[in-house]
This record gives C-alpha cells, structure tokens and sequence, in this order.
C-alpha cells in the first residue's frame, strides 16, 4: 500500500499507527470481567480492577502471569485455555470507545491518512472489537500481538507496519497511551503522540517525551495548525 504523499506538502506525516486498548477503546470492563471468570474457573482469588489496569499492555500472556504472580507456574496454561474462551465470549460488551475517538479518526480519514491500529492483542479479538465498536472502517491495516515475531515495545510491529502501508517511519506517527508505545516509537524512529485517559500501567504519561500529550483524539489535527 502507497502512502497519500500528496498530504506531505501540509503534514509532517503520511501516515498514522494507532493503538487499541486505552487508546481508542477503553477495555479494561472486558479485561476484568475475562480475569474474574477465569479466576473463578480455577478456585483463585478475584484481583482487584486497579491490579488488572497496572497489567494491561504487554498483551493476554503478561497479564495473566502477572495477575497469577506466584501461581503463574502451576496454573498458566490452564487460565491461558480459560481466558481465550471467556475473552471471545465477552470481547467489546465492557468496552466502549473513549470520546473524542470517532470524532478523530473521522478527521484523520478525511484529510486523507492511510490508518493502522497496531496492538499487542490477539489479532482476531482486535479485528472483532473494532468491528463491533463500529471503527473497523477507518482502518487500512489491523495487526494484533500474534501478527510478527515480537511485539511492542519492540519496534518491529511498527517497521512491518510503515512497510505495509509504504512510509518511512520518520513521517508515519505513532499514537499511544502508555510507556510500551513510547519505547515501540522511539526505537523506530516514529513521531509519537501519548493520549493522557489510557492505562500506562498506572503511571501518568506527561513525563514520557512525545510531540503531543493530548486529552482526546480529536484535539490531534489542531495541533497542526
């Protein structure tokens, strides 16, 4: 796919990398309700929703051996089974898109932006929460976790990603809401923006060095002009 190079007269992009969960979509309703299921299949505690959020970002796998802590060795593969299933069962019912994200990829679409959403989860749950969210639509590319060899905040997703879409990395922005995006665009040589509302592992995401750190998707284009 060729980048809209017609665009680089007035952007200093050709094309925008998004990520999923805490970006456009807030799932940590779906996260903790998948964990809680799958917890109680297995006879384990309940982990508070603040522990859940803390864990979301390194895809499914981290979460769950962070959440089982010391139990991660006996149980993993049993609650890796437990959770795909509870996880399909329940992707999107908890979730809704933060505000501002129709409005901002509506923007971006409009002036012309080729578009891909670029996350550590599975590819197959990506695909079917952006389609029952209804943005599946804006995007030329989706690649989830189990899409290349390694996964954010290694660069490769974003160097397949630009490859695909037929940018430089340079001139292809990276949006994000946590430090994993951060690592992922700065080792590839993206512009990044951070937005404020994700998960970041608890921590706020200001002292992460970006080109913008925003409150909503669609504050995005005015800070162009």
């Amino acid at each position: 796919m060729q980048a809209s190079h017609h665009l680089s007269i007035h952007s200093p992009w050709d094309a925008v990398i998004l990520d999923l969960d805490g970006t456009l979509i807030d799932t940590l309703g779906d996260f903790t309700e998948a964990v809680r299921r799958t917890f109680t299949d297995l006879g384990v505690s309940a982990v508070p929703r603040e522990r859940v959020q803390k864990a979301v970002g390194k895809g499914s796998e981290h979460l769950l051996r962070t959440l089982l802590d010391d139990q991660a060795d006996a149980l993993y593969d049993q609650a890796w089974v437990r959770y795909q299933h509870h996880y399909q069962g329940i992707n999107g019912e908890y979730a809704d898109p933060y505000p501002g994200v129709v409005e901002g990829l509506e923007h971006l679409k409009a002036g012309g932006w080729p578009l891909a959403c670029v996350t550590n989860k599975p590819t197959a749950f990506a695909r079917d929460l952006l389609r029952l969210k209804g943005l599946a639509g804006y995007f030329d590319l989706v690649y989830g976790g189990d899409a290349f060899d390694r996964r954010k905040p290694d660069p490769l997703p974003l160097f397949k990603t630009c490859e695909a879409l037929g940018t430089q990395a340079a001139r292809t922005l990276m949006v994000g809401d946590s430090s994993n995006d951060a690592q992922a665009a700065q080792a590839a040589g993206c512009p990044l923006v951070l937005m404020r509302y994700g998960y970041n592992h608890g921590e706020s995401v200001d002292a992460l060095p970006a080109w913008a750190h925003l409150d909503r998707l669609d504050q995005l284009l005015a800070r162009l002009s």
